[in-house]
């Protein structure tokens, strides 16, 4: 809560973000700045493409085509700042990383070490088969 006289002041209020790194928080006020000037498209579910071209407009799929620690972290601080939009930006583009894939390939794009042994595996596989 804000008492009055912050009113009377020339400086903003701190609001405290301690989830969100400096940068990442730059990335977030990039996107709502753009997004006020240009919504972006719904994104279809499932997902029409792998591709995020395919998906949203030029802007949105090249804002999103950053490094998976950075895309992570966008992920975080727009469930942690309750920015929709931003959320289901960044989740569909970890959708359409895995989309089309194998699990193998899944777990080398983002570095999943395997933890079942083969027999384990050969029995999910069995259990699941699709």
């Amino acid at each position: 809560m804000i008492d009055d006289e912050a009113d009377d002041d020339d400086e903003s209020p701190d609001i405290p973000l301690p989830n969100v790194k400096a940068d990442v928080l730059k990335k977030v006020i990039e996107f709502c700045k753009h997004h006020r000037e240009e919504t972006m498209n719904d994104i279809e579910k499932p997902l029409k493409s792998a591709n995020m071209s395919d998906v949203v407009q030029k802007w949105y799929a090249d804002f999103v085509n950053v490094e998976q620690v950075l895309l992570f972290e966008l992920i975080l601080a727009a469930n942690y700042m309750d920015i929709k939009p931003l959320l289901d930006l960044t989740c569909a583009t970890v959708a359409s990383m895995i989309k089309g894939k194998t699990p193998e390939e899944i777990r080398k794009t983002f570095n999943i070490t395997n933890d079942f042994s083969p027999e384990e595996e050969a029995q999910v596989r069995e259990e699941n088969k699709w």
